[in-house]
């Protein structure tokens, strides 16, 4: 049942915000084409059969059935019809205002996210305490490239590959997007700087890299069960365990592991509160938790987090400075995949925007306005490729077309729009094809 209530949830969710970014990418055709006087026919949200519609002028505007897009017909844009040399018409019109009514649709996204990200940054941002500070690892994954490497519980990353000085989220990144190369990591490790190489590889559903490090979350108790273990023997809200059995503890995952590998003898934790260690005494008991059974004290943790409240100026700038990394990024990793240096499967269509957008919907309002804002980024650059029949594609015809000096043949610009099709039609099936597999895969 609550699978069938998440889909209805993602569906939603997904339709609304899609419904946002195509209505403000075919506003800013739609504005274009309206200042230099060519002639919109149709306005449409959606795809396939009209929900309903109505006409204004010489435009119909109107919502389809299928969400998932939309468009702004122009009279005169396809060059299989025929043309009356209406200066109304799009062909009509001199490159440089073709140029702009292109570039509108991915400028309007680009403007849209800019605005939800400053509002954000502006009003309430929470994010995890641990992806603005410094790379501190809590933990490493036995048998992983990190543990094979040198890499050790404790240990600060202050270099790895370009990266200098980075926080959680940098690292994150960069290991994610490296899948197969040979990184540089320089570590801090009790006043010494240590250096060693880790080698990414592919993980998970998405095929995106991985190393086998965790980071270093404090494990501050946040609540403690009365009549558990824990409260019997006298640890507190706020406590900080330090260690367990005499071992440090750089995250509270780790808890969990040691009293699992203990057996279920007595353990000795070592807490600070109030700037003193204390030395307790605990027996944990055997049971069911969390759909499991297994050894446990009473006690969950706290999950610090940041929240970002900035002036309007600082707030846009650090909007701009996300939407640049973002798009740098973006670049990145199709680069990457052209190359075949990360997989295909990392791509995300429809169904896998859907579940982001649902999950974060479950999250929030705050990281669902982030993902909406990073969509419509996405959305832009994605119809800035080069690629007929896409904004992009639009755009390097007009750029060929300076370059020559004239415009190209109507027959060259249709056999152009039918390849762009075969191969959007391509990709949609790919991804589409990639988001149910991966679905299937984690069920």
């Amino acid at each position: 049942m609550n699978i069938v209530n998440d889909f209805m949830t993602d569906a939603i969710v997904v339709a609304i915000a899609l419904g946002l970014m195509v209505f403000v990418h075919e506003l800013g055709h739609f504005l274009a084409a309206k200042w230099y006087g060519v002639r919109v026919l149709t306005f449409s949200l959606g795809f396939g059969k009209r929900l309903f519609s109505i006409k204004r002028g010489d435009t119909v505007y109107c919502v389809s059935i299928l969400p998932l897009g939309g468009y702004v017909k122009m009279a005169g844009e396809d060059p299989t019809e025929a043309r009356r040399g209406d200066p109304a018409e799009f062909l009509s019109q001199p490159r440089s205002h073709r140029f702009v009514i292109a570039l509108m649709g991915p400028a309007m996204n680009v403007a849209l996210a800019l605005i939800l990200l400053t509002g954000l940054y502006h009003y309430h941002f929470p994010a995890p305490a641990y992806r603005e500070q410094p790379a501190k690892v809590g933990a490493v994954v036995p048998n992983s490239p990190a543990e094979r490497a040198g890499i050790r519980p404790g240990d600060v990353i202050v270099r790895l590959g370009s990266l200098v000085d980075p926080r959680w989220e940098e690292v994150e990144l960069k290991i994610q997007t490296s899948v197969g190369e040979n990184l540089p990591v320089e570590v801090l490790r009790a006043g010494r700087r240590l250096q060693f190489s880790v080698v990414p590889k592919a993980e998970g559903p998405d095929r995106v890299g991985n190393i086998g490090v965790l980071p270093y979350i404090p494990p501050v108790v946040g609540t403690v069960e009365p009549g558990q273990p824990a409260a019997k023997a006298g640890i507190k809200p706020g406590d900080r365990i330090m260690a367990v059995d005499g071992k440090p503890v750089y995250d509270p995952a780790e808890v969990a592991h040691m009293l699992q590998a203990l057996g279920g003898r007595a353990v000795d934790f070592t807490i600070q509160r109030g700037g003193e260690d204390l030395h307790l005494r605990v027996q944990p008991v055997y049971g069911e938790l969390a759909g499991e059974k297994r050894w446990y004290i009473g006690v969950g943790f706290r999950n610090d987090v940041v929240v970002r409240r900035l002036a309007w100026p600082d707030a846009l700038s650090s909007a701009l400075d996300f939407s640049v990394k973002n798009a740098l990024l973006t670049f990145d990793i199709l680069g990457k995949i052209l190359t075949r240096h990360m997989s295909a499967r990392s791509l995300t269509g429809p169904i896998g925007i859907a579940q982001l957008s649902g999950e974060a919907y479950r999250a929030g309002w705050s990281q669902l306005v982030m993902v909406v804002a990073v969509v419509s980024l996405q959305l832009a650059i994605f119809n800035l490729l080069p690629i007929p029949i896409l904004d992009g594609g639009v755009i390097l015809l007009l750029a060929i077309e300076a370059v020559m000096r004239r415009d190209l043949s109507l027959r060259v610009k249709e056999r152009v729009l039918q390849i762009g099709m075969a191969f959007l039609l391509l990709l949609a099936v790919f991804v589409i094809y990639n988001d149910l597999a991966k679905t299937f895969r984690a069920y």
